[in-house]
């Protein structure tokens, strides 16, 4: 039986008949979520008319979040068009950014408009593979080795097992590494149009049935943080995790002098002096200036996992100023991101708001071939960053960067 009043199920919570979590089971997912809005206003004195005026219909985030009391909204913009001669992305592309960071739009359009001028960017997928990491325990090294060795003459039979859990994901390798009596697997997964992360767990705990089965290994926990998932760690920085992806584009001389205020060897030395030395001196895993900015934002805007920004902050900036005929130097500039977790399929690009945003990139939903769409977000994510980061090198190279933001009031 549906309950149609929300006042009467949050009655029901406050005498204990129900608890918070069991209400969609009592009502509509939205008769639910105005329910908690009232228990919360009762108990707190908090106003949560805005909280509650969200315009998709709630149950289209029942996957996506549970004790749903409405909806963050987050201000979003657009930037571009920009050019991409990409592996996936190919012409010019609109990006969605979601953020509350004021003149980090302004920023990266400033970017975009360069690069255009230049001529556009180019950016590749270099490399793909969802992981998830189980540790096993052994009785010491000798049974370690024992594991290993069969690992390694059996990954066939870890493939058939793990991808029988799932239509289209691909075991592409495991990787072990030996710590004592630890024993940990690095699986990886080409996951197509997915982020991939509930995929590669699901069909990793099917390949570590084979193991326990075939060797002398015991589970301990089915990720190991050998992954290495929403944490920063230098495994995603050397092997790469979801998609390592890099962008690039020379920037004439000329462009830079009157569209940035400043020369290419001015920006090259910024970014030695800060985006590597100074990064470098602080043991950063990442050696940009704010690739999170950008890849945070687009993050929000198109469904992704956020806390994956973390790993997608994983990026190598570079900077170098080339001679040129003229007698001055155009300007080179790139960013690697070695680990950057997104998909077009599944999780929140689900939601509306999301699914819209993966329309104005036209990458809604699965690729043909699979896997080329959300290879095309990433390259156009990893142009975002390059922009980013041109732009406010170019601000600190100019020392424009505090008078910008005073000019755009943030």
């Amino acid at each position: 039986m549906t309950d149609t009043d929300p006042e009467a199920l949050a009655d029901r919570v406050r005498s204990g008949d129900l608890r918070l979590h069991e209400l969609e089971a009592h009502a509509d997912h939205d008769t639910a979520a105005t329910a908690r809005r009232l228990l919360l206003k009762d108990e707190t004195d908090a106003d949560l008319e805005t909280v509650g005026a969200y315009a998709f219909d709630a149950e289209a985030a029942d996957s996506a979040i549970e004790n749903m009391i409405g909806a963050a909204q987050i201000p979003m913009g657009v930037v571009g068009p920009v050019s991409i001669d990409g592996g996936a992305a190919e012409g010019a592309y609109h990006l969605p950014l979601a953020t509350t960071e004021g003149a980090l739009l302004a920023s990266v359009n400033r970017g975009l408009s360069v690069i255009e001028s230049a001529g556009g960017a180019a950016a590749r997928v270099t490399k793909t593979g969802m992981t998830r990491a189980p540790v096993f325990r052994v009785d010491g090294v000798v049974e370690a080795a024992e594991t290993v060795e069969w690992v390694g003459k059996n990954l066939e039979t870890l493939r058939e097992a793990a991808e029988s859990t799932t239509s289209h994901g691909e075991l592409l390798d495991v990787e072990p590494y030996v710590v004592g009596d630890s024993v940990f697997l690095r699986f990886a997964y080409d996951t197509k149009d997915a982020m991939g992360m509930n995929m590669a767990t699901i069909a990793t705990g099917e390949a570590c049935n084979v193991v326990e089965a075939e060797t002398p290994a015991s589970l301990v926990a089915l990720s190991g943080n050998l992954c290495s998932d929403k944490k920063p760690a230098a495994i995603n920085a050397v092997e790469g995790r979801g998609r390592s992806v890099t962008a690039d584009v020379v920037i004439p001389g000329e462009i830079v002098e009157e569209r940035l205020h400043t020369t290419a060897d001015a920006i090259a030395e910024a970014n030695t002096r800060k985006n590597l030395i100074g990064s470098a001196k602080a043991g950063s895993l990442g050696f940009n200036a704010h690739a999170a900015n950008v890849v945070g934002a687009a993050f929000l805007a198109t469904g992704q996992d956020e806390a994956q920004v973390v790993e997608g902050a994983n990026t190598i900036t570079t900077m170098d100023a080339r001679p040129n005929e003229e007698g001055s130097s155009d300007l080179y500039a790139s960013v690697s991101l070695a680990s950057l977790e997104v998909g077009t399929v599944g999780g929140g690009t689900k939601l509306p708001t999301q699914s819209e945003a993966l329309d104005v990139l036209g990458l809604r939903g699965g690729g043909d071939p699979a896997g080329s769409n959300a290879d095309a977000l990433a390259e156009v994510i990893a142009v975002g960053a390059l922009a980013g980061e041109l732009s406010l090198l170019a601000a600190l190279a100019s020392r424009h960067l505090a008078s910008a933001h005073e000019d755009l009031g943030r």
